[in-house]
């Protein structure tokens, strides 16, 4: 039975993302319209990922997914695993565990439209004019990827991992831009390793780039032992690249003054400036004025569509999925390689507390990059 401490949502000031609340969740008790559908909120991942989601909230609309009263706060949207608990949809039954886009939360009700064997889209009202790729919510029994005992591995990383395949496609696409070089900031995030592993799977290859990784001096160490960078130097060391090579910067940090640093080292060398994340959320600022290209933003789901159309634009919906699967299996392989080290280190937290505290990590940059936060609302023997 769901009671009143267990009906919670975490809120956040969209001008101050270090300052939270908790809220009641209202979906937890409000009546289900017919169509609507009860999700219990089990587990979710939380990542720098998330950070980046509420650093470009407003610019991005993921505000918009779940909105909070006032309008003042925010909720930030995760990627987990939740189970119908009441229905009054027709193919969505009580029981189903599905994955999908959360709120930070313990409940969401949905509005399942196109119901299929797979899944559905949540087809609630306010969610129409929203990147359609993150109101898909699929049936684990249904999911081909889906492994009961790799559930943190599939929350925490497929999402990011899916990001970093698409970059990687995209920038093959355009022939690197006639770069040989892709610099990567913030290099020990979850995407900058999922992109730097596709982009050095292509080693040998005609189209082939140098893969560059940029990191803070405390995660220097660990970036370099994740083997896919043919180099990796702490921000501070920018300058010991040589500014001749032309370049393709792929910016995962958003920092204002690491992307005028990089910008003026390479000024003319640089052919093209890739903005994806935003770690470094505190310290975001304008993409004018800088020497070289106009920093432009990396949109996931834009490469995405693109590629789930017919060929010769993409490669239609199976023919993706396959090249993300057959991406994901390398990645797997990478993680469980002989001899290495743990590479994502998974750490349970159960209660407002430490779902509290665990955003708080992440936002302060206090996270060890080993880290993978799987959090849940409910006790461990509530989930399911």
């Amino acid at each position: 039975m769901t009671t009143a401490d267990d009906a919670l949502r975490l809120l956040v000031h969209r001008q101050n993302l270090r300052n939270t609340c908790i809220a009641a969740d209202t979906d937890a008790h409000a009546p289900l319209a017919p169509g609507q559908a009860r999700m219990r909120i089990d587990s979710f991942a939380l990542t720098a990922n998330n950070v980046t989601y509420a650093a470009f909230g407003e610019a991005m609309k993921y505000w918009e997914f779940f909105p909070a009263e006032p309008s003042t706060l925010g909720c930030i949207p995760v990627w987990g695993f939740a189970t119908v608990v009441e229905s009054r949809a027709v193919g969505v039954e009580p029981g189903e565990r599905c994955f999908g886009f959360w709120p930070i939360g313990s409940h969401l009700l949905v509005t399942p439209a196109r119901v299929d064997a797979q899944g559905f889209v949540d087809g609630a009202a306010h969610r129409q004019a929203l990147p359609s790729a993150y109101n898909r919510v699929q049936f684990c029994r249904s999911d081909p990827g889906y492994v009961q005992a790799h559930e943190a591995r599939q929350a925490l990383l497929r999402p990011l991992f899916i990001t970093s395949f698409l970059i990687d496609d995209f920038l093959a696409e355009q022939s690197f831009f006639g770069a040989r070089q892709v610099l990567l900031s913030s290099a020990s995030s979850k995407t900058a390793y999922g992109t730097a592993l596709c982009l050095s799977g292509r080693h040998g290859d005609a189209a082939s780039v140098a893969v560059t990784g940029l990191t803070s001096q405390a995660n220097l160490e660990f970036t370099r032992s994740l083997g896919c960078y043919d180099q990796v130097l702490a921000y501070d060391d920018l300058s010991a690249l040589d500014p001749e090579v032309p370049t393709v910067y792929v910016d995962m940090s958003g920092s204002a003054a690491q992307r005028m640093a990089v910008h003026t080292h390479f000024n003319g060398a640089l052919s093209y400036s890739c903005a994806v994340g935003g770690t470094h959320w505190d310290a975001l600022g304008p993409g004018s004025g800088l020497p070289g290209p106009r920093p432009t933003l990396f949109f996931a789901p834009t490469q995405l569509r693109k590629r789930t159309h017919p060929p010769p634009e993409g490669w239609g919906p199976e023919g993706l999925q396959q090249r993300i699967q057959a991406a994901w299996a390398r990645l797997m392989a990478a993680m469980d390689g002989a001899g290495r080290s743990p590479w994502l280190v998974v750490h349970e937290g159960h209660g407002v507390d430490a779902v509290r505290q665990a955003y708080l990590s992440l936002i302060e940059g206090r996270t060890d990059p080993r880290a993978g936060h799987m959090l849940s609302f409910w006790p461990p023997a509530a989930q399911a």
